[in-house]
Formats: structure tokens, C-alpha cells, sequence
């Protein structure tokens, strides 16, 4: 905000007047984000309503948290992804501070039908968790991780990111499968899946989940488990935010010892067939406790390009030793960084490598397994660019995630060895286009080679695309729906239409 036009405001007089009649801070400066007028917003299905001054304003006065409007301070932090070319303007936007907050935010929501986004880490790469014209529920201000080490569980608020889990959980000798980068939201990367570096030992993050507290769309904080509500504790683990907002997830977890055998072995990218080669065969062998990437990446601006085999070890160091010696056979790299490391620092170490002011692309595919035509087709087509970041890679399945029932969850796809994907990004003040089709051009060469995708990381999809991808679960998916969210509130996801 200009200070000159602050001080200048008659607004600002008016708070600065309830300061002097001792009303407190917090209520002072709420002052600043009171609709003036009514607003302009736009409902699920796109048409365009009108929310009253009045019914704004109420609503603001129902929130412990914060609501932000256009212009108001913190509006265009909070509106903003990961994705920077995802550029979107909520009409609201309700931070909330705990579960009062988010029921509020909901029946506002439900009742006007309007368009509502919900960002818990804002790693969307569709940008899904933003919106233009609607509400968008921002849950960055409502997180809390409390660990009982005895029970060997972990409490986690609705918007917290990986990085706490880890930290608190660790802090005990305890784990659970949480990613791959601290500041993803526990969310997201939950209710579509979880792979993480401790998947193949322990199970996807949506295996691991024991309850949840859910507002769902009419409104009510509801529990499910097992035991209790049990069709809506199935549907959230694989069904996305089809359902609700989660707002507190309970998650087991395993002991495991704080330091593991992790690190990367670089080579260049001329030698991406041979080390591709090597990894289709190393990682589906691979034990449970070992999980391994590959990864070939182009940085723009002509520096050079590489391919690497990213592995963690989390068993002992003499298993460790044992099955990474046949990375040996593989040559002399560029470097070797594979040590003995704390398992938390792991778990950051790429918290930087998502580009900032950057617009992104994506593409996935699950495949069964990597044969020579694949290598072929991802060797003879990745393309360094000096105009953008070009990076493919492999994540490797398999092990516990792969052994339990494709019905069991929601999730369908235990059948996977591998994800596999390809991810570009260029500054925001270039042409998108011409990378955008060398991206799908590529893709082309490669997607014969899928088998289904991960929700998590893949752009928007035609209905009847997402509506296959949930395979053997879609028809039992869609009486969820019916049940839980019978008018589509929640539809910014990989969306279940319960109709």
C-alpha cells in the first residue's frame, strides 16, 4: 500500500481513531480489508455473481483469520503459486486460522455457488489451488504438527508443509512418507497420493493416514476412518480435495534411525543411454529401503547439461554398501556425493530447485517398467535450450506402495514401477509458446510409453481422461461425491463430477 495514500485516507483516520479509543491492533487493521462495495465474483459453473457489502463484511467479522480483497495487503502474496505464469484474482480471499474459520469460509462458498480454490503448499503445477473471480480458501495460516512418539502417530493441521512433519516426527526417531521437497503442503501431496523416499519401505503418504478431520460441503466437521464415516476415509486418500477440506490428518509412523546413505552420482549428458540403461533395471531391483531417481536437466543460458542417479539409503550402512556397489560399474562420474546424511537435510536438499519467477510445464505418466525404446525415445529427444530449464526424470514406485490392493484406496495405480516426467520453465517476460509445443512434441514420443498419470503432477486433463484415471474406483468415486459434495463445490481438482 502507498504510504502517502494511507495516511491520506479517511480510513486510515477512522483506525487510527479506534487506536486512540484503545480498540486493539488485530481489529484496527482489519478495518483495512472491509469491503467498501459489493464484489464482483464468478460461481463454480462461471456465471457471474454479485456478494453484498454487507455479506462480505459479515463474513469478515466471522473469521479469527484473515479476509484479503483486492488491493488489500497481503492480497497479491496470497493469491499467488508456485507457478508464476499462473497469474489469477479470487474476487476473497479467507486465510484461516483453524476449523471455525474454514466452515465459515465453506457455507459462504456454497451458498453464493461460488467458485472455490483451496491452497494449502500451492504447488499446483495447473494452478488449481489459485482462482480467478472466486473464493480462494488460503490454509498457509493454519499449521501445526504435534507427534505422540509413544502411539509412534503425527497430528497435522490441514495446511501444514512436509518440512514440519519431518521435523517434528524425526525429532522422536519417527518417520512417514512425506515427498521429496520441505515446503509441499501435507495436503495435496496426501489425498492424490504421496510417493516420497521412504514410499517403497513405508507406503505412499495416503497409506499412512489413519483419520481425518474433514469440513466437507455442507458445512460439517466430520471425522473418518476405518470405523467412522469409512466411504469418505477411502475416497479422500486417492480422491483429492473432491470431498473437502481435511482439516487435521492423523498419520502413522515407523521408527527409523536419523541418518541414511544419500546423494547423487553425475554424469554428462552424453552418457544419458547407458545411465538410463543402468537405472531401468538397478531401480526395479532395488530393495524397499532404497530409493532411487534418475534425473537429466538443461539449464538455460548454455550451461552444461547432466544426468544423474539420485539415491537414499535409509538402512544400515553396511545394506547401504551392499546394494549401491553396483553403481560402480557405471564409470568414473563427474562427481560422487552419496554419504552418510541426516535424513531431515535430504528432505530440503532440492527445497530450491523449483525455479522462481519462472513459468512452468508439466507432463506425467506412470509406466510399467523401461525398456530400451523408451531410453531410446527420451535419449534421442531431450533438447537443451539456452531460453529455458529443461528436466525429465523418474521416480521410482514399487515395494510397499506396489503391495497393496488397487481398490484398497482410492489411488489405483499400485501397478506402476516408475513416474516418469518432463518439466521445462522459462522467464516470465519470454515467449511460453514455442517451448509449450516443444514440451508436447516430446511428450508425444513418450506417452505411448505411459500407463495413467499422477494427479499431483499433471496439468489440466479433459474429464474423460481424469474420469479413466481413476480406473476400478471412478463409478464408487462418483457416490462419494454424490454423497459428500452433491452440487461440485470442490471441482478445482482432478474432478470427480458427481452427475
Amino acid at each position: 500500500m502507498n504510504r502517502r495514500l494511507f495516511l491520506r485516507s479517511s480510513l486510515a483516520a477512522a483506525v487510527a481513531a479506534s487506536l486512540a479509543s484503545h480498540q486493539s491492533l488485530g481489529a484496527a487493521l482489519r478495518a483495512l480489508t472491509l469491503a467498501s462495495t459489493d464484489i464482483e465474483a464468478v460461481t463454480g459453473s462461471g456465471a457471474d455473481v454479485v456478494l453484498e457489502k454487507a455479506a462480505v463484511n459479515e463474513l469478515a467479522a466471522s473469521l479469527r483469520g484473515n479476509l484479503l480483497l483486492t488491493g488489500s495487503e497481503g492480497y497479491d502474496v496470497a493469491r499467488r503459486v508456485l507457478n508464476a505464469s499462473i497469474d489469477k484474482h479470487p474476487a476473497l480471499i479467507v486465510q484461516a486460522t483453524g476449523v471455525a474459520d474454514i466452515r465459515q469460509a465453506v457455507n459462504f462458498a456454497r451458498e453464493r455457488e461460488l467458485l472455490l480454490a483451496v491452497k494449502c503448499g500451492g504447488h499446483s503445477w495447473s494452478g488449481k489451488s489459485t482462482c480467478d473471480g472466486g473464493m480462494l480458501l488460503d490454509l498457509s495460516t493454519f499449521r501445526n504438527v504435534r507427534v505422540d512418539p509413544a502411539k509412534r502417530l503425527a497430528f497435522v493441521a490441514g495446511g501444514s508443509l512436509l518440512g514440519e512433519l519431518d521435523h517434528e516426527s524425526m525429532a522422536h526417531g519417527l518417520v512417514t512418507t512425506a515427498g521429496t521437497v520441505s515446503h509441499t503442503g501435507v495436503s495435496g501431496l496426501t489425498l492424490g497420493g504421496g510417493f516420497g523416499r521412504v514410499g517403497r519401505r513405508f507406503g505412499l503418504a495416503l497409506d499412512n493416514v489413519k483419520s481425518v478431520d474433514i469440513v466437507t460441503a455442507d458445512g460439517q466437521l466430520r471425522h473418518a476412518s476405518a470405523d467412522e464415516n469409512p466411504d469418505l476415509y477411502w475416497g479422500v486418500r486417492g480422491g483429492g480435495g473432491n470431498f473437502g477440506v481435511v482439516t487435521s490428518f492423523e498419520f502413522e509412523l515407523h521408527p527409523m534411525q536419523r541418518t541414511v546413505t544419500a546423494g547423487e552420482v553425475i554424469f554428462p549428458l552424453a552418457r544419458i543411454k547407458d545411465v538410463l540403461s543402468f537405472y531401468s533395471d538397478f531401480s526395479v531391483d532395488a530393495p524397499d529401503n532404497l530409493y532411487v531417481d534418475f534425473v537429466a536437466m538443461a539449464p538455460p543460458g548454455g550451461e552444461p547439461a547432466i544426468c544423474l542417479i539420485h539415491v537414499c539409503h535409509s538402512g544400515t550402512p553396511a545394506e547401504a554398501e551392499r546394494d549401491l556397489k553396483s553403481l560402480e560399474t557405471l564409470g568414473q562420474p563427474i562427481a560422487n556425493t552419496i554419504a552418510a546424511t541426516d535424513y531431515v537435510a535430504v528432505q530440503r536438499k532440492f527445497d530450491n530447485s523449483d525455479p522462481r519467477a519462472m513459468g512452468e510445464y508439466m507432463k506425467s505418466g506412470f509406466n510399467r517398467g523401461i525398456d530400451g525404446k523408451l531410453v531410446q525415445a527420451i535419449a534421442d529427444g531431450f533438447q537443451p535450450d539456452p531460453g529455458r530449464a529443461t528436466v525429465f526424470f523418474f521416480q521410482v514406485s514399487g515395494g510397499a506402495i506396489s503391495r497393496v490392493a488397487a481398490d484398497a484406496t482410492a489411488f489405483p495405480h499400485r501397478y506402476a514401477s516408475h513416474s516418469m516426467f518432463c518439466n521445462i520453465s522459462w522467464p516470465l517476460d519470454g515467449d511460453a509458446e514455442p517451448h509449450k509445443a516443444w514440451q508436447r512434441e516430446y511428450w508425444s514420443t513418450l506417452e505411448p510409453f505411459t500407463d495413467g498419470y499422477y494427479t499431483n503432477e499433471t496439468a489440466n486433463e479433459g474429464q474423460k481422461a481424469i474420469n479413466e484415471n481413476y480406473r476400478g474406483n471412478y463409478e464408487r468415486l462418483v457416490q462419494v461425491k454424490k454423497r459428500y459434495d452433491p452440487g461440485n463445490l470442490f471441482r478445482l481438482n482432478a474432478n470427480v463430477r458427481p452427475a
